[in-house]
């Protein structure tokens, strides 16, 4: 009996999902099912490398190295100071789950849902994360250096101080992101929407933002030193005390910008 509930509660969600509200827009009935998807017992129990793998079991300090975990559901987990580097966990249900602390390098994380994760500090250096959802996210001081975040959503993630040195945020959601204090030497921001964005003493060096939306975003003392921005769109931007040493500016759109003591030696 519990097996045809969970079933109907599956099917129900799917065709939720796949038909949206009657008015086409999300309802809070559609997030709710969702959600309750996400806990319920839909995806089998299993053990791997003697762990035991389902929603909200506790994982603190496992040591699951290279292991699979595709499609695991890991609601509400506790994965705190877990070693789960290149493991597999394309897919996998992450939501609400804890992995503060976690070493999570070259991880597999392609179309995982980590709605509402905490990763503060968490080691995500050369992750996959393509596509994944990071919708309200915490990402508060984790390294994300050369991770992959291609198509990632990352609608009101906490970015606050993390690393993200040569990562690649190409078509990535960024809005209501927190950016605060990034780290960004060298990510790909090609396209990417910073409307209206925080972006105070960001580290920019080197970034490529071609064609990127910074309307009216805040870049004061920022580090643009070398970035590439041709094409970008920059109108009513505050870029006062910001640095941009031999950016590439060349088909900017800067109607409105205010310069007021950036710097900007040797830019195209």
């Amino acid at each position: 009996m519990k097996k045809l509930s969970a079933l109907f509660l599956l099917v129900s969600t799917l065709l939720v999902v796949a038909c949206g509200s009657s008015d086409g827009s999300s309802s809070s009935d559609t997030t709710r099912l969702k959600n309750a998807a996400l806990s319920s017992s839909t995806v089998p129990t299993r053990t791997v490398m003697g762990y035991k793998i389902d929603a909200g079991v506790n994982l603190s300090g496992a040591k699951l190295s290279g292991a699979d975990l595709s499609g695991a559901n890991l609601y509400k987990a506790n994965l705190t100071g877990a070693n789960l580097d290149n493991v597999n966990l394309y897919r996998a249900i992450l939501y609400k789950a804890d992995l503060t602390d976690a070493n999570l390098y070259k991880a597999d994380l392609t179309d995982a849902n980590l709605r509402y994760a905490n990763t503060d500090k968490a080691n995500l250096v050369g992750a996959n994360l393509t596509n994944a959802n990071l919708d309200s996210a915490s990402l508060d001081n984790a390294n994300l250096g050369t991770a992959n975040l291609t198509g990632a959503n990352l609608f009101r993630a906490n970015l606050y101080h993390g690393n993200l040195i040569g990562a690649n945020l190409t078509r990535a959601n960024l809005t209501g992101a927190i950016l605060n204090g990034a780290i960004m030497t060298g990510a790909n921001l090609t396209g990417a929407n910073l409307t209206g964005k925080n972006l105070t003493s960001v580290i920019l060096n080197g970034a490529d933002l071609t064609n990127a939306n910074l309307t009216s975003a805040i870049l004061t003392g920022a580090n643009l030193n070398g970035a590439i921005m041709t094409g970008a769109t920059l109108t009513s931007k505050n870029l006062a005390g910001a640095t941009m040493r031999g950016a590439d500016l060349r088909g900017a759109n800067m109607i409105g910008a205010d310069l007021r003591g950036a710097t900007l030696t040797g830019t195209n």
